[in-house]
């Protein structure tokens, strides 16, 4: 794992500034460093590799493997190739360098289709170099949610402000929350980031032992953690009292708030990263190795990257996906015409919500089969084996939630711009993004009205928490969504982890790959606007 120091950290935040020469002093510091650890290493010959199958200096493996994603995934150009030049320099002194293992920041879409850092438009690379100068990386995720830069500069505006502003939270304790929250869903991604994040602003490493280690006050959301990962219709006012009436360690109204919003920002970004099949950072570990390729891994791998994905070049494949797209713009055309044509009465529309309620929770999430998650992870929370499946298996009742008594606009949102100023507002912002985003087409037709569908997405995820919008005729949702959607939609918002590349591809497979990153958007954050409003609710009738 690439786990800087504090005096490391000094080393690589000239590379992220905007100007070229302070960027080249650092990487001229860096050049000499470098080559004054490759001076006191005797050349490795071909014949005899280490054990690991990386160099024994380890301070050494952890730069160079911090090289290699530079070089790869750095905004500024001449940082990548002055990297490049780095590594084939260390190489070319008898030293193995690194090299990436996948191809690409996603399993699940072929590297070409996302956007090179080297080819972006203007605006998106302001994006990327802003958030490499916040975070000193770009990672994966970003790279994947540049098919929508809109949405990204929103997301990464909002992430920035949670983790690194001024807010009622310490620096540590917003990374290990962050930690816990990736956890309850086994995102070995997320954690790995964050446990890095978390030793770099000071971290105590003995809580990264277990939250048992933790102070007893972060232990304290773990029941929080739980429930609102997996069933947050059962939160309640005496969940949040818990917390703010502790007899040690309690914790305030501001605190709670900032919590919640990294809970399920991070519940909901784990959905978005098993979604797309995200891979791990370069630098981290399972990004890069240092034994050598062979043959046969290289034939893998290019199999791997997207030439199994559904072949658009068959006309047989392309006619029968193609009128899959047809048949769904011509069912949002009928449903538009019987809209105008009739409306159903309120009793009606309740039923009809029930029923879809009661049938989404009879979707079947991916392969039904036991994930157990590892020591390395589970660690980080407690009870793992509660869950969502549970529940359903149990056939207990969702309650109804009612929109029209507790929403986002008319008490979420206030409620957190109160109590975490500005926070609100940005939520709102990414929210608002990420359901009215469109390019106004759908595969390969233009100017098509995707709100229709749009809706019915949100509206699906919120209705298999219990969520109810009096206004919405939830029969529509059964005339857009197909069952391997629903199945996918399920699996990613209630067990993200089982996930697979089969699922990605069955769903939707006439439409682009930036169309399905979309989706993902969409359910990421309609799931976790359905989690805030659980837990802002809870907190309301706490305070009345």
């Amino acid at each position: 794992m690439d786990v800087l120091d504090q005096e490391s950290l000094g080393r690589w935040d000239g590379l992220a500034s905007r100007d070229a020469i302070s960027r080249n002093e650092a990487m001229e510091n860096i050049s000499q460093e470098v080559m004054r650890k490759v001076e006191v290493i005797k050349p490795i010959p071909p014949s005899s590799p280490t054990p690991s199958g990386s160099p024994p200096n380890s301070d050494l493996n952890d730069i160079l493997a911090h090289l290699l994603m530079l070089s790869k995934r750095c905004p500024f150009e001449d940082v990548r190739e002055r990297c490049l030049r780095l590594l084939q320099g260390v190489q070319d002194l008898g030293i193995r360098i690194p090299r990436p293992l996948g191809n690409g920041p996603s399993r699940f879409i072929p590297e070409k289709e996302i956007l090179k850092v080297s080819k972006v438009d203007a605006r998106t690379q302001s994006i990327f170099e802003d958030a490499f100068a916040a975070l000193g990386r770009l990672d994966n995720i970003s790279l994947v949610m540049g098919f929508h830069p809109q949405y990204l500069e929103s997301f990464l505006r909002t992430q920035h402000y949670l983790l690194q502003m001024d807010g009622p939270l310490s620096l540590h304790y917003r990374h290990y929350i962050g930690i816990m929250a990736a956890a309850r869903h086994q995102c070995s991604y997320l954690v790995n980031l964050h446990v890095n994040d978390f030793l770099q602003v000071g971290g105590d490493p003995k809580w990264l032992k277990g939250l048992d280690e933790a102070p007893q006050k972060l232990q304290q959301l773990g029941e929080l953690n739980k429930i609102l990962a997996h069933r947050p219709w059962l939160l309640t006012k005496e969940h949040m009292e818990r917390l703010l009436k502790a007899e040690e360690h309690s914790w305030s109204l501001a605190e709670v708030i900032h919590a919640v919003v990294l809970l399920t920002h991070y519940h909901s970004l784990a959905s978005f990263t098993f979604g797309c099949g995200i891979t791990p950072e370069i630098h981290c570990d399972g990004g890069h190795t240092f034994r050598p390729p062979s043959l046969s891994q290289y034939c893998v791998c290019d199999i791997a990257n997207g030439n199994s994905h559904a072949n658009h070049n068959d006309p047989l494949s392309n006619q029968e996906m193609c009128g899959e797209v047809e048949v769904l713009m011509e069912r949002m055309k009928q449903l538009q015409e019987c809209r105008d044509d009739e409306e159903a009465s309120q009793e009606e529309m309740a039923t009809r919500f029930e029923r879809e309620k009661t049938e989404s929770m009879l979707v079947v999430t991916a392969e039904d089969e036991e994930c157990v998650p590892s020591r390395d992870i589970s660690r980080h929370f407690e009870d793992p084996s509660y869950g969502y499946k549970d529940f359903s298996r149990r056939g207990e009742h969702v309650p109804t939630f009612r929109v029209q008594d507790y929403s986002w606009e008319d008490h979420g949102f206030s409620l957190v711009n109160r109590l975490y100023p500005d926070v609100g507002q940005m939520l709102d912002e990414k929210f608002q993004m990420a359901y009215n985003l469109t390019y106004n087409t759908m595969a390969t037709h233009k100017d098509v009205d995707t709100s229709m569908l749009r809706r019915a997405i949100w509206n699906y995820i919120h209705c298999m928490f219990g969520i109810r919008y009096d206004d919405y005729d939830y029969g529509e949702i059964n005339q857009l969504l197909d069952r391997s959607f629903k199945i996918y939609i399920k699996t990613m918002v209630c067990c993200p982890e089982k996930t697979t590349r089969r699922m990605y591809e069955s769903f939707w497979r006439q439409f682009q790959h930036s169309e399905k990153v979309h989706v993902n958007l969409l359910l990421m954050e309609a799931r976790m606007q359905a989690e805030l409003l659980y837990a802002l609710r809870a907190i309301t009738r706490y305070m009345t």
